[in-house]
């Protein structure tokens, strides 16, 4: 679920807890959207992380690595400027809403003391970052709204300070037996999980369903009883600050599927992973997801280039397949003029067509010849000897032109099937320069847009009896993988298809289980991933050979075995990924 106001008070009370006092000793933004903050606190270095993105908003302390522009953007040049060196003095949720204030001492330039505050507003796609000063009006934000987007609320530099509108809610703090009875009855005859969000402010649905879960009769979903209900509600919500226990629902397949600052007893308690803090949990729950999310927005052009290309090589391959089978009639023409050429004696200028015996067939069958009749004998046979010429020429240059598109497409394919194997932006640029490489993409000269990223790394698997297994995630991986390997470790790939190079990590005799892992690997990662009875060559990585000027990636090998494997996303699953 998106992070709610109830989980959010956990989050800013435990960030309080650990941040007041501290210093802040450096400010970068990852992304236009996103801050982080490093905080000096209690001798140890802290990360605070500040997202104002509309699908994954949160807060919260992070141990995660980002990359950053070559050049900060402007707004992380400000905040630099303003909150360097200065000491946090609170960080605090208001109002029970998804509002966080991160109240900040420092010195001006002057040399006098001032307050600067850090506002975390999470309102889905009209998240927000914004500092403003101690008077309330605003420094800088992240995202500027200008009268013309809205005119309820501006926020733009030199503009006050006005918060989100107030809704007509209840602050969970400051909750009563009477105040929520009111609420409740003025609800009317609806579940109480609705009424409860309806009346308290940051109540998300999953949350008012396991308070109401907690306070209601197993089965159901009204109460008879409202003013008995309010109260164990009122107290509830007094001693929800006291149960922080934070934990992290996971699916079958072992993947975060919601985050809880407390056990949800409407879940099975043995699907809620516990983690040490708040902000772990909300890292277990929203690092990878957004992470995939930015890698989708990011890449979600270049998949639309490919994707466009790839349509523009299938057209041009079906009109270079007509011209081969219009070019197959180039033995007719020739035949044609032959037979007009040996009986030019029996014809005369006007005839429509000819009939004459074909000396080429074994049982002197007549042949009808389509003659113009504003042509000669002779110069019919001389046009019908021209759409020979023509239609070889045609043969010999759609074929060229054929394989060449070929070649193409199975290049632009395994770029598409590279990107789908990207698990962070390292990959993505590794592709992207590819592209550029081969002036699919033009090169980019904005440095604040590029980033200093680490060498991405390979899928690094390890197999049932134990061997690692690399698998290459794009060309440039695979020219690294496959050129780093030694001469007697085993090299896999999908037959005749854009695919993965694998390497198992050993020499000598490999186990026949590793084989078949490896052999798994190669055809899912590959063209052929959904596809059933994938070939799979394997050989050992000297017969492998890189053509001298072929692109990153391409080889050619010998002395090559076969495997046909028809694998699921289940199989893959089954082999241990050590890092992804």
């Amino acid at each position: 679920m998106p992070m709610d106001g109830l989980t959010l008070g956990f989050a800013a009370r435990e960030m309080h807890a650990i941040l007041a006092g501290g210093r802040i000793d450096k400010v970068t933004q990852p992304e236009k959207d996103t801050i982080i903050l490093l905080i000096r606190a209690g001798a140890q270095n802290h990360k605070l992380l500040l997202c104002a993105s509309p699908n994954n908003a949160r807060c919260h302390l992070t141990n995660m690595s980002f990359s950053n522009p070559l050049e900060p953007p402007m707004f992380c040049m400000l905040l630099r400027k303003q909150l360097l060196g200065g000491r946090v003095l609170a960080v605090s949720q208001i109002g029970g809403d998804r509002v966080v204030h991160i109240d900040i001492d420092t010195v001006d330039d002057m040399g006098d003391h001032v307050l600067r505050r850090l506002i975390l507003e999470i309102m889905g796609r009209h998240s927000n970052l914004i500092l403003v000063d101690g008077q309330e009006r605003i420094l800088e934000a992240a995202r500027h709204v200008s009268l013309d987007m809205s005119r309820v609320r501006q926020v733009q530099p030199g503009l006050p300070y006005l918060p989100p509108p107030a809704q007509d809610k209840l602050d969970p703090a400051k909750a009563t037996a009477e105040n929520l009875l009111s609420r409740l009855e003025a609800a009317g005859d609806v579940p109480l999980f609705k009424a409860l969000a309806g009346s308290v402010s940051g109540m998300s649905m999953p949350a008012a369903r396991e308070l109401a879960f907690r306070v209601l009769d197993r089965g159901c979903d009204r109460s008879d009883d409202l003013p008995s209900t309010a109260a164990r509600l009122a107290d509830l919500l007094h001693r929800l600050p006291e149960m922080t226990d934070p934990r992290v629902l996971v699916d079958e397949g072992g993947e975060a599927a919601d985050v809880f600052a407390f056990p949800y007893l409407m879940h099975p308690l043995d699907a809620q992973l516990p983690c040490p803090t708040v902000s772990a949990a909300l890292e277990r729950y929203f690092g990878a997801r957004d992470q995939a999310d930015r890698l989708a927005q990011k890449s979600a052009s270049m998949v639309k280039l490919l994707k466009n290309h790839v349509e523009r090589c299938e057209k041009k391959l079906a009109q270079q397949e007509e011209d081969l089978s219009n070019a197959a009639k180039l033995e007719e023409y020739r035949l044609m003029g032959e037979i007009i050429n040996a009986n030019l004696w029996q014809l005369k200028k006007g005839q429509t067509e000819a009939v004459l015996p074909n000396f080429y067939d074994e049982n002197g069958a007549m042949i009808t010849i389509p003659l113009d009749i504003q042509l000669t004998p002779v110069q019919n046979a001389q046009r019908y000897f021209k759409k020979y010429q023509k239609a070889r020429t045609t043969r010999e240059m759609a074929a060229e032109q054929r394989t060449a598109t070929l070649a193409e497409l199975d290049y632009l394919e395994g770029m598409l099937l590279d990107v789908g194997k990207c698990v962070g932006e390292s990959e993505l640029e590794e592709i992207r320069a590819e592209l550029q490489r081969t002036g699919y993409l033009k090169r980019s000269a904005n440095r604040r847009q590029r980033r200093a990223l680490p060498k991405s790394k390979p899928y690094h698997y390890r197999s049932a009896d134990g061997v690692d297994i690399l698998v290459g995630k794009n060309a440039a991986q695979n020219e690294r993988l496959t050129g780093d390997a030694r001469p007697n470790e085993t090299w896999l790939h999908a037959k005749d298809m854009p695919g993965s190079h694998v390497i198992i990590k050993r020499e000598g005799d490999i186990p026949d289980a590793t084989l078949a892992d490896a052999a798994t690997l190669a055809a899912w990662y590959s063209k052929g991933q959904h596809s059933s009875m994938v070939p799979v060559d394997y050989t050992l990585r000297r017969y492998v050979k890189k053509p001298g000027g072929s692109a990153p990636g391409m080889v050619i090998y010998t002395n090559q075995k076969t495997l046909y494997m028809t694998v699921s996303e289940s199989d893959v699953k089954k082999i241990e990924l050590v890092d992804g």
